[in-house]
């Protein structure tokens, strides 16, 4: 129980320093009743594995924001942020608590997925190496993402970008803004996108609304701005078909790379992905890609695009940073493009 507890804690102050002030105060008040044997002790009883790895607290907060969402408790969405602004958590924990006593089962059936975030704001960052190499090469682009969830991001490209030193594709649906330090993309790019493909463990389909409502649920419930870019966005891919495929990642890859386009440049690209899978298959992954950028030509380059901890990506394993590199074949040449956190508040372009 006590590694439980110290990742409650632990996450409540993440949740603090993201700008989550809700989440934060409910997952302590989680916190402080599975130290009293409470409903939620019960719930997640001796959860079998690592809490922290698996982001326990998360998947709590999102299974009682579903609850808020769907209406499944209404007494409970009374008090949640979205239907009241000046919420108090000493007037949410009661219907929490009550919701976890009464509704165990269900609680327990829906922590068994891990939370899926899908957050679009991380395309801003990921924007930098796109342009990068839509600059670099002129010609059609065949994207492949890894662990893409519902694959909100495959329309990175039909996304509006706004700095306050720069913007791109301003006619997009879906808004994406964040704080720019340093130079901009180079703006003149037009990436000639001529397919998308994308897989997940455990793809969610966007039109089915109960599968929308869950992906939804797992945002935190007082950033409004994140919620309303989750809409814009889920309401894109649903109206561009988007598909992703249920799959194993090192598998998928390397079918996919075995057949790839020889007229075209080929972009593997993931966010906040690759700390996941274990350690064998982050190895399959990059083996795979790697072997195929062995085989790169002038004509038909590889790149792979990584929105990662830094931790993931070789270096300082107590870093917290997060890095945008890239990196290209023919060559194999790395790129470490900028610099950023998980919710991509701000991105640090090096130049």
């Amino acid at each position: 129980m006590e590694k439980i507890l110290a990742h409650f804690r632990e996450q409540a102050a993440f949740c603090d320093a993201y700008g989550s002030p809700f989440t934060g105060a409910l997952i302590r008040a989680m916190a402080d009743d599975v130290e009293a044997g409470g409903p939620t002790a019960g719930v997640i009883g001796a959860w079998p594995t690592n809490p922290r790895a698996d982001a326990l607290a998360l998947r709590l907060a999102g299974a009682l924001h579903y609850a808020a969402l769907s209406g499944r408790d209404p007494a409970l969405a009374a008090h949640y942020p979205a239907t009241r602004a000046a919420w108090r958590m000493e007037d949410v924990w009661p219907h929490a608590r009550a919701f976890l006593q009464r509704e165990r089962p269900w609680t327990e059936d829906f922590i068994k997925s891990p939370p899926q975030t899908n957050e679009t704001r991380r395309s801003i960052a990921l924007l930098l190496g796109f342009l990068t190499i839509a600059h670099e090469w002129r010609g059609p682009i065949e994207t492949l993402e890894l662990g893409a969830s519902a694959g909100l991001n495959l329309n990175w490209d039909r996304f509006a970008y706004a700095t306050e030193s720069w913007r791109w594709n301003p006619q997009g649906r879906v808004r994406i803004d964040t704080e720019w330090r340093g130079p901009p993309p180079p703006l003149d790019a037009a990436p000639q996108i001529r397919s998308r493909g994308a897989c997940d463990q455990n793809p969610l389909t966007l039109a089915d609304p109960a599968e929308r409502l869950r992906l939804k649920s797992y945002i935190w419930a007082d950033q409004a701005d994140r919620l309303a870019r989750f809409d814009a966005a889920a309401d894109l891919a649903v109206a561009h078909g988007v598909r992703v495929d249920r799959a194993d990642a090192a598998m998928w890859v390397k079918e996919k790379l075995a057949r790839r386009a020889r007229d075209a440049a080929t972009i593997i690209y993931h966010s906040i992905f690759l700390q996941y899978p274990p350690r064998e298959a982050r190895d399959a992954i990059s083996a795979a890609i790697a072997g195929a950028g062995a085989a790169a030509t002038a004509a038909a380059p590889l790149y792979w695009l990584r929105l990662e901890p830094e931790a993931v990506l070789g270096g300082d394993r107590e870093s917290v940073r997060m890095l945008v590199d890239l990196i290209a074949w023919p060559g194999g040449e790395r790129r470490i493009l900028a610099e950023t956190d998980g919710h991509v508040r701000f991105v640090a372009a090096f130049g």
